[in-house]
Formats: structure tokens, sequence, C-alpha cells
């Protein structure tokens, strides 16, 4: 009940916060709505409907806590495919078919949620979403751009539009209309508001975002023709339409075509995109939350698909998440989703009390609004960014933008999912290693009785094909614990999972918690990206492994300039010094790597590599170790945890020896060695203090230097911090007591 009611305070304490937000983001999304409804050929007003059910809706029934609702950018090329198409020429007609596949739309985003498929993004690789997405911005940009210099009649595919814009330039000299040049005024005036807003540096300026300044501008023009009698240069068919009574002219949709071929292919390709966007959205806020807060994408999607039917009912566009408006929200202090549903409210005041002033809007301010926004979304920089990650990332991304330009979304994402697939088969030369091991169990978590971290070990390959598994273990630890994620088992990790393992970093991070990855540091780039595919390579080819450093590699470096230590990253083969040692005995070593050395060459630190067993049984397993040269000779010895490795110190014929007035100590420690006597003095009453204190270490010594290994791994950056301070440590103690012998 207290819990309740300091919920309910602390909501109605945040809603002025809530509520200014929610004004400032429907600021934004009036023009935004008008304009993404008329780049999709539907009237002005459906865009505003879809922003309004989708903030009231979505802010009831949703699972997010800082997201806006309404129309999207991604589903304007497959709405303007939909009227078209369905319209047979009649864009009107086609609008109501199309209002009936967004009904049907709606049901089919409902049905996912229930069937839990918030997972649906996860399946796209990175680059062909990145390549969708440009494609949908050229689309909006081929078509908005001659609205924008008001060419409101030129039609034709994306490619033929975006060969119309040269002569679409020339015809501003050519005709004599004065509407079309007073649009095409207006149209670049808004583009310069849109492209150098952030370039002006008053804060008064500012609190009025750059959409919402075309508006004022645009609708000022207006009244400045009429306050000076002079008649306004601009015929209707350039201005924005808006039904005489809003409420009671609402658009009913067609069902006739519901068994079609067409209406079923458009009624998939709304759902698809209008999943992704959402859901790659949602992903997006949910590290702006400053609550660090993980949204429900399951119930979100159920909101956003009850939202879309009830707009498509009412004569509105698909609902879907929207990255930029929640953006702009959660910069304005939103802490909950009372301000996706002001936004709403906000918008009905709008359209309510501002039909008169909404209706002198130039259909040319509005495309300004939507070349910007397409250009943002194929920006060079765009082209760049896929580049600097690999060559085979690039053709991943051109591939889909491509096939999406001369066909269609779905055809295009598509694409993008085989090629990507193709370059990873090529990558490894084996089509067979994706399918054998496609069905298989490839990732195991369980959480370490020592030090507490979770640990995750991936086997076999990781990619957008399976990275779902990995993420469903990820997403059951609690995001202020720490995570070690071990590849060193995993022949293949792809682009799509490092840049989503990023993400992970990052969430938990802000919570307190940390995500770590191990195992890579063998694996091979073909750039120096972090997000780069990795594959493993031979021994042989391994030449050198410092070649692109991973960010545990990174990190080691660091960890070597603090403790003023030397960071050796390539492989060293002087191994036979570890023979000595009983753990290392029977074992092949073929190299070491990533060492870190201490000024006097006495300690070090080291990755090492060893196989065990032969044949069938042959089994590589990667571990860090410590080194320690001592000062002083000390018996020999091994110090391990009880019962961990018991039978292999017995058949070197090690007895357990116990030391006397520690009972505690001998039941948690197998501490064994031929000198028995010269071990018990060694290990006097400080000594033992120090090792029940600290966490279990495997511990040996040759009688000249310790050899020191916590578990058989590869260790995290603060594991190995730990490992040093502990070896530091134990070699101090046991060179200020030495045993004569």
């Amino acid at each position: 009940m207290t819990a309740k009611t300091d919920h309910t305070k602390h909501f109605i304490s945040t809603l002025p916060k809530n509520i200014f937000s929610g004004f400032v983001v429907s600021l934004i999304a009036l023009p935004l709505g008008l304009g993404l409804a008329l780049a999709s050929e539907a009237p002005p007003i459906s865009g505003i409907i879809a922003a309004v059910v989708g903030g009231i809706i979505v802010a009831v029934f949703g699972g997010s806590n800082v997201t806006i609702a309404g129309p999207g950018n991604g589903l304007v090329i497959v709405l303007l495919g939909a009227i078209t198409t369905l319209g047979d020429g009649d864009m009107y007609q086609g609008y109501l078919f199309t209002l009936a596949a967004i009904v049907f739309s709606g049901v089919l985003m409902l049905l996912l949620g229930f069937l839990k498929m918030g997972r649906l993004a996860d399946f796209f690789p990175a680059s062909a979403i990145e390549g969708m997405l440009a494609a949908i911005g050229i689309g909006i940009l081929a078509k908005q751009f001659h609205i924008m210099i008001g060419n409101t009649s030129a039609e034709g595919s994306i490619i033929t539009l975006l060969g119309q814009i040269p002569s679409g330039f020339l015809s501003l000299f050519q005709q004599s209309g004065t509407s079309m040049f007073i649009a095409a005024i207006i149209g670049f005036v808004s583009l310069l508001i849109m492209i150098f807003y952030s370039k002006i540096r008053n804060p008064y300026f500012h609190l009025i975002p750059a959409p919402m300044w075309i508006l004022i501008l645009s609708i000022g023009f207006s009244y400045a023709c009429l306050w000076l009698n002079i008649a306004y240069p601009m015929e209707p068919a350039f201005l924005v339409t808006i039904p005489d009574d809003v409420l009671t002219n609402l658009a009913a949709p067609d069902f006739s075509k519901a068994l079609q071929t067409d209406f079923i292919i458009a009624v998939f390709a709304i759902t698809l995109i209008a999943s992704i966007e959402s859901l790659l959205s949602i992903k997006a806020v949910d590290k702006l939350d400053p609550q660090n807060r993980r949204s429900n994408v399951n119930k979100d999607l159920k909101a956003l698909g009850l939202a879309t039917s009830i707009s498509g009912l009412l004569g509105g566009l698909n609902v879907v998440t929207v990255i930029a408006r929640s953006s702009v929200n959660v910069n304005n202090g939103a802490t909950n989703r009372s301000a996706n549903f002001s936004h709403a409210a906000f918008l009905v005041l709008f359209v309510l009390l501002f039909q008169a002033q909404l209706r002198k809007i130039p259909l040319a301010a509005l495309a300004a609004i939507l070349v910007y926004t397409g250009y943002k979304l194929a920006t060079p920089k765009t082209f760049q960014k896929v580049a600097r990650i690999g060559k085979e990332q690039i053709v991943i991304f051109l591939a889909t933008l491509l096939t999406t330009l001369f066909t269609n979304l779905i055809t295009g994402i598509s694409a993008g999912i085989l090629v990507t697939f193709i370059i990873h088969v090529l990558i490894n030369r084996s089509f067979s290693f994706f399918i054998s091991h496609s069905a298989k169990p490839n990732v195991l978590l369980f959480k370490e009785q020592d030090g507490g971290n979770y640990y995750v070990s991936i086997k076999y390959f990781c990619s957008f094909l399976n990275f779902y598994r990995l993420k469903n273990n990820l997403d059951m630890i609690p995001e202020n614990e720490n995570v070690i994620l071990d590849f060193s088992l995993c022949n293949f990790v792809d682009h799509t999972v490092m840049e989503g393992l990023e993400s992970y970093s990052e969430t938990f991070a802000k919570r307190g918690g940390s995500v770590e990855i191990i195992g890579l540091d063998k694996h091979g780039a073909d750039s120096t990206h972090p997000f780069a595919i990795r594959k493993i390579l031979p021994l042989a080819k391994l030449n050198p492994i410092e070649r692109y450093f991973t960010k545990r590699q990174d990190l080691l470096k660091v960890t070597a300039n603090e403790f003023k230590w030397s960071y050796e990253p390539k492989k060293d083969t002087g191994t036979k010094f570890l023979g000595n040692f009983i753990f290392f005995r029977t074992r092949q070593i073929p190299y070491l790597y990533n060492t870190l050395l201490d000024g006097e060459g006495k300690y070090r630190v080291f990755d090492v590599e060893f196989t065990e067993g032969a044949f069938i049984a042959r089994e590589v397993v990667k571990t860090t170790v410590m080194h320690l040269q001592l000062d002083v000779k000390i018996p020999v010895f091994t110090l391990d945890k009880e019962g961990l490795l018991d039978f292999i110190y017995n058949l070197a014929g090690f007895k357990d020896i116990d030391l006397e007035n520690h009972p505690d100590f001998n039941r948690r420690f197998f501490l064994s060695g031929e000198n028995k006597k010269e071990i018990q003095s060694l290990f006097n009453d400080e000594l033992i203090l120090f090792l029940e204190s600290n966490p279990y270490y495997h511990v040996e010594s040759n009688g000249e230097s310790l050899l020191i290994l916590k578990k058989e791994r590869l260790l995290s950056v603060k594991e190995i911090k730990a490992m040093i301070y502990f070896g530091k440590q134990f070699c101090k103690l046991v060179q200020n007591h030495p045993v004569l012998f």
C-alpha cells in the first residue's frame, strides 16, 4: 500500500514535467504527422490520427516508459506502394484499401505480441537494416524533393524520381506559374532552417523545434500577405487540405480486396517494417532512459498493434515507436508514459483549435522537413560508417539498398539476409558448418561461486541466425551484475552480434554491472573496427596476433600502464618453464600470448592455450596464468581448493598435508608436496590467514618460482588485476619467511 502511494505521489509530482515534454514533442509531431501522410499520398489528417491514437493507446497499454508513438518514416515507402498498387491509379480509393490493410496489420502485430515475438528484429543483419533504412531515406527524398520545389505532379518509381531531379530544377525557370515558384522558395528556406537550426546558438530560438519554426513562418507569411492587402500567391493545390469537420469526416477502410494477393502482400510488408522500426526504436530509447529501465517489448508490440488497428478504422496511418520524437521526449525530462498521452492531447487541441491555420501550410514546407529526414537516413556518413566495419558489410548494405530501390522493402531485406548468409558461408568456407550447428544449443550460462560472476560460454558460431539464444541468456541476468562472455570456443562471430553486445555493455555499465568479452584475441578481423566480423584463425596464420586489438587487449595495455609494467600481445613459443609445474607436466603448450611483465622481469601474467587428452578425447583449454620468479628457494608444493584436483595430485604421489591448529584451512584447501615439514613451516599463521581471506587460487611452487591460476578459462581484466594483487602479496609473504633447507 505504501509503495503504491509513493508511486502515485511520484507520478503526480512529475506530471508537470511530463506534460511540458509532451507539449514540446507535439510541436514536432504536428508537422511530421502531416508531412508523413502527404509523403504516403494519404490525406494529411491521417498522420495526425495515427499520432493521437498511438499516443493514447500506447500510453495506457504499452510496456515502454518514455517512448513516443505515431506515424514513422519507415512506413512511408510501404504505404505509398500499397496505396499506388491497390488503388490502380485512384489514389484515394487506394488509401481506403490501405486503411483495411493497416487494420489487418495491427491484428498481426497484436498476435506477434501475444506470441512473444518481440525478438523479431534480432533475426535481421545489422548492415541489412542499415541498407533498408537508407533505401527508405532515398525513397522519401526522391518523392518529396519534387514537392519541395513546387512540382506536385511528379510520378514514377524511386529511381525515376531521382533521375527527374535535374529537370525539376530547370522547370522552375521555365514555368510561368507564380505558385510553383513561391512554393520552391518556401521549400528551400524551410530546408535551410532544418540544416542550420542546430548551428544557431541562441537558447531562446531552440525553445521551438525546427519543424515548428517552419510552420510558424509559413503560416505567418499568409497572414503577412493579408495584413499588407497582397493577394496570397499560393493556389489551394499547393496547400495542406484538412476536412471542414475532422470528427465527422473520417475515412472508413474498404475491405473488399481483403483476399487478393496484392492486399495480403501489403499487410505483411506493413507489419514487417512497422515491427522492425518499433522494436529497434524501443531498444534505442531504452539506452536513453535516465532511469535505466528496460521496456517490455512484447507488451509494447501488443499496444502498437491495437493502436494501429484503431487508427486504421478511424482513417489513420500505422502506429509505430519513433526514435526522433522519443529522444526529444527524453531530452525534455519525460519520466513516464504520461508524456506520450500529453503529446496526443495537445495534437487534438491543435487540430480542433487551429484548423484554419493548418490549411495555410504550404506542402513545400512539409516536404522540406521530409527531404531533410530522408537525407539523414541516407547520409554519406552512413555509407562510410558501414564501410569502416568491413568490406563485406558494405556489400550487404548495398545489396539491400539497391534491391529495395529497384523492387520493394520485403524483397530488399530478404536479399540482405541472403547475401549476409552467403558471405558468412564464404568466410568460413563451409555451408555445413552453419547447418550442422544451427539446431545445437550453443550458449552455456552459470553463476560462478568464486567472485560471483555470471559466466557465459558460446560455442560453434554466433551470428544473426542464433543471436537470440545469447540475448535470451543475457536478459535473464540482473543488469547490476558482472558478466564474462567467453568466445574462445566460438569459431565465428558476426557484426550484428558484436554491435548488439556493445549495447548490452552500455546498459549493464549504466546500472552498475559490467559485460566483459574474452576469447576473441585469437580471432582475425578484416578491419580495426570493434564491430568487425571475428573469425578464429589457425595457428599458422596467426601472425601477428596483435594485428587488431580487441577491447580486452586495449584494457590489458591500460592495466600494464597502471602497474608500470610492459604489455606484449604477440605469441611467445618459449613455454618450457611451464613444464616444471605439475599442472602443465602432461599438457602440450604451443605458445603463450598477451603477456604483462613487470619492470624487473620477475612477475608476468599471460594467456596460454594447452591441449590435454588425445584423438577424440583431445580438448583445447585456454587460461590466464601468473608466473612469479622468487629471490629465495622454497619447498615444492601445490595448493588448491579441497576436492578440485585431488585425483591428479594423488596420481603424482602427493598426499594432503594437514596443518596443526588450522582445521578450517585443512577442510577448505588441498595442500600437498614431498617435504612435509618444510611445507608446514612455510605455511605460518600470517600466510594461512591471507589465504583464508582471499578467493581460491591454484598455487604451485617448483622451488624457485610460483605458478598461480584461478580458472581453466581466460580471465577478464578485472579478474587479472585481482590475481596480480593476490600473487604479489602471496609472493611477499613466502619470501619474508623463507624455510631454510
